[in-house]
């Protein structure tokens, strides 16, 4: 990773100046999947399971997303951080997700020139790109090239995940933290 140190910290500053609250890269063998965090959208706890082309069940099958998460040399990781009232704030949640999701799609537009040989985004769960996904509707996906699926529907484990980037998985009291990630090879 010496080797390519000075792109690795301007990947880390384009996110931080696209508006995250940390960033950084971190080698992609760090990253631990289990099957059991496809769980939890199965669980469907966020309303999005069997409603959006980017989750579970139409993502695709558990043990081929975590075989290509193991593809990827590298991953930028990246953070954003909401205030909330209290822990009940959803509207504050939904505002910080909104954040979440513009600047993962600013990132991938600011990160589209770079030289990757190949590269997949993953964001908080459930793509959110459209208010309401074309999958409800029995329709393709509008935007298949810009639709970002989630990290736990790839079995990511996202404290793990947050750990191995020098990040705190949670951020204090009334407070959401989502997450972010580019996996990249060069």
């Amino acid at each position: 990773m010496a080797n390519n140190s000075e792109l690795f910290d301007r990947l880390a500053e384009i996110a931080l100046s696209e508006g995250a609250y940390k960033a950084a890269v971190i080698d992609a063998s760090l990253v631990e999947t289990d099957e059991v965090f496809r769980a939890l959208c199965e669980s469907n706890a966020c309303g999005m399971y069997g409603r959006c082309w980017m989750c579970p069940p139409d993502v695709g099958e558990i043990e081929d997303l975590m075989a290509e998460i193991h593809t990827f040399d590298h991953v930028l990781v990246y953070q954003t951080i909401g205030e909330l009232e209290d822990s009940y704030d959803v509207e504050g949640m939904g505002e910080t997700a909104k954040a979440h999701t513009a600047l993962t799609l600013r990132l991938t537009d600011a990160l589209s020139d770079l030289p990757f040989s190949k590269k997949l985004h993953l964001s908080k769960g459930g793509c959110q790109i459209c208010p309401v996904c074309t999958k409800v509707q029995g329709k393709p996906c509008r935007f298949p090239d810009r639709a970002i699926p989630s990290l736990e529907a790839y079995g990511v484990n996202v404290s793990k995940l947050a750990t191995s980037a020098g990040m705190k998985y949670v951020n204090g009291q009334n407070t959401v933290t989502y997450f972010g990630a580019l996996f990249f090879n060069l």
